[in-house]
């Protein structure tokens, strides 16, 4: 009981870091502080879960200015309490996307950070809305990515494009011509698909010109 009441007060802090709205530094290390007592009275996954999203958050936010030493300190105890969860509760194809980023920022594309992302694909393949950050994630690094790693997430991204609705968020992934080549790559074999790309990302480059 004691545990729940102090994780919901850090409910408001989450909310406003999911959603990019305005929070002072003040109030997310309040938020921490909450589920710091959260986590001690009961922890359990869910516990590290939600203290990692804040930590991750604050870390990874640009709406804050950390240290170096003090971005590194929150995404290390991100990615400590993620592990603890995962351990207790694998079957979270969020908490293992949120490790694969918070690994990337620690240490850059590598089997650290590609690890985790497989994972996320192998226990929610076809969650859609997960895929914006996949995406990134994938191209982030494919470099660190063996040649069999490189078929199968080809596989699921064009499977992806097949499923959505719409395609904005492929062309929001490319940011780099290196970028751009690779998710035409995926998609070579996709009805119309070399067209519609081209058509978002000239609407995007009108955009900023």
């Amino acid at each position: 009981m004691k545990s729940a009441w102090q994780a919901q007060q850090a409910d408001s802090a989450a909310t406003a870091l999911r959603l990019n709205y305005r929070l002072s530094l003040d109030a997310l290390l309040n938020a921490i502080d909450r589920l710091d007592r959260a986590v001690d009275l009961d922890p359990t996954a869910g516990r590290y879960f939600q203290r990692s999203e804040l930590l991750a958050g604050a870390a990874l936010s640009p709406n804050f200015a950390p240290t170096a030493q003090q971005r590194t300190e929150w995404l290390k105890r991100a990615e400590d309490d993620l592990r603890a969860g995962l351990g207790d509760d694998p079957a979270r194809g969020i908490q293992w996307l949120r490790l694969s980023s918070v690994r990337l920022a620690l240490g850059g594309p590598s089997q650290a950070s590609v690890a985790p992302l497989l994972m996320s694909i192998d226990t929610a393949p076809m969650l859609l809305p997960l895929w914006p950050v996949r995406l990134r994630l994938v191209l982030d690094n494919w470099q660190a990515l063996t040649t069999a790693q490189r078929e199968t997430v080809a596989l699921y991204v064009a499977r992806t494009w097949q499923l959505s609705p719409n395609h904005e968020w492929f062309a929001d992934a490319i940011r780099t011509p290196v970028d751009e080549l690779f998710v035409r790559y995926f998609v070579r074999n996709e009805a119309g698909a070399q067209e519609e790309l081209t058509r978002l990302l000239t609407e995007r480059r009108k955009k900023k010109s």
